[in-house]
């Protein structure tokens, strides 16, 4: 099991320790419900080390970022990003990213999922067919997600690039806590606000980071977030979790994310994509709320009134700013209208539930 640059850090603040995608990561600290009401209020931070980064260099850099994505990266200039996927050959998803333009046409950051790292990267070499330049820079590589209302107000401090102003997927770079080269990215998976930084752990220079944040946010209530509040927080926006509501199988169309499927550009598999999208969907990725009591979990099964089979759970949570229980999960199209009456199978009882729009906060 790895650790990351961190994880004593985690360790001697008293916090749940868990397996994940092959590190030791921290799950819970004070809790989930207070992590959780920390985010949504004040700030809180999260180590999010595990995650992978891949550098796609060259003057062919866009051209296989373009046919590889689902997303249209040519739109990217110094400073943006953008949220895409990997589309397979079989119409499902290799995984979900985000694009970063570090120099337009030139050079580009592709951040992954930590579970996906080595498939991500075998996946795009396949495809590098004028041998561009790639690096895995995952392994030597930190990531902080320093999220909520406050988050960047108490961060401002620290660095002498104007964050507090950071439209929502742009980023800068420059020198932050004393440490030089700090990539700052307003972006996040908790719809709280807040950024996300990167840089390279060396000369203890996490160490360095992680206390500057933490002397910053005494003040303002920062707290340390796991991997549980993480979860709460992304359901509760309807964002994906990959594994769960998408996978090799599941279409972007069928998952909602039509927005980032741009048939501008050819990229893998996208005349499949044009003819699902011409022909309709079967069955759609929803949010719903439990209407009896009950926690709908991954892969629990979506019946109709009369107990056929209609689709199946991806996420669910008991949703700690609502008070109700919530979740996402793929249906029969016909029944994915918001309103649409729904049971979800917990343990052969069939407990109702409504489809509802998401985001659910």
């Amino acid at each position: 099991m790895k650790n990351t640059p961190f994880t004593q850090k985690h360790i001697d603040l008293g916090a749940k320790m868990a397996e994940f995608a092959g590190y030791n990561m921290p799950i819970s600290y004070s809790g989930i419900n207070d992590e959780h009401a920390a985010v949504r209020n004040s700030a809180g931070v999260f180590d999010v080390s595990h995650m992978g980064e891949f550098i796609l260099k060259g003057e062919n850099a866009l051209d296989l970022i373009q046919r590889i994505t689902s997303n249209d990266a040519s739109k990217l200039t110094d400073g943006k990003a953008q949220y895409s996927c990997f589309p397979n050959m079989d119409g499902g998803i290799v995984d979900d990213l985000i694009v970063y333009c570090l120099e337009e046409n030139k050079a580009y950051m592709l951040v992954v999922n930590a579970s996906n790292i080595e498939k991500d990267w075998n996946w795009i070499r396949q495809f590098n067919d004028t041998q561009g330049e790639m690096h895995n820079i995952s392994d030597k590589t930190c990531l902080l997600a320093i999220q909520g209302p406050n988050a960047t107000k108490i961060l401002q401090p620290l660095t002498d690039k104007d964050i507090m102003n950071l439209k929502y997927y742009t980023f800068t770079k420059g020198t932050f806590a004393g440490v030089e080269n700090v990539l700052i990215s307003a972006t996040g998976y908790t719809g709280a606000g807040g950024v996300e930084i990167y840089f390279e752990n060396k000369d203890e220079d996490a160490a360095k980071i992680w206390d500057a944040i933490f002397e910053a946010g005494q003040k303002g209530g920062i707290k340390p977030i796991g991997l549980g509040a993480r979860d709460t927080l992304r359901l509760e926006m309807g964002y994906c979790l990959y594994g769960n509501d998408i996978d090799d199988t599941t279409s972007p169309l069928e998952a909602g994310l039509g927005w980032i499927t741009k048939f501008s550009k050819p990229f893998t598999n996208s005349e499949h994509f044009e003819k699902q999208k011409a022909g309709g969907l079967t069955k759609k990725l929803v949010g719903f709320e439990m209407i009896e009591k009950g926690i709908a979990r991954h892969d629990y099964e979506i019946k109709d009134f009369e107990g056929h089979i209609i689709g199946r759970v991806t996420s669910g949570t008991q949703s700690p700013t609502l008070g109700k229980a919530i979740g996402m999960g793929y249906v029969d199209a016909r029944l994915s209208a918001i309103g649409s009456e729904i049971f979800i199978s917990i343990r052969n009882t069939l407990l109702k539930a409504k489809v509802v729009k998401m985001p659910f906060v």
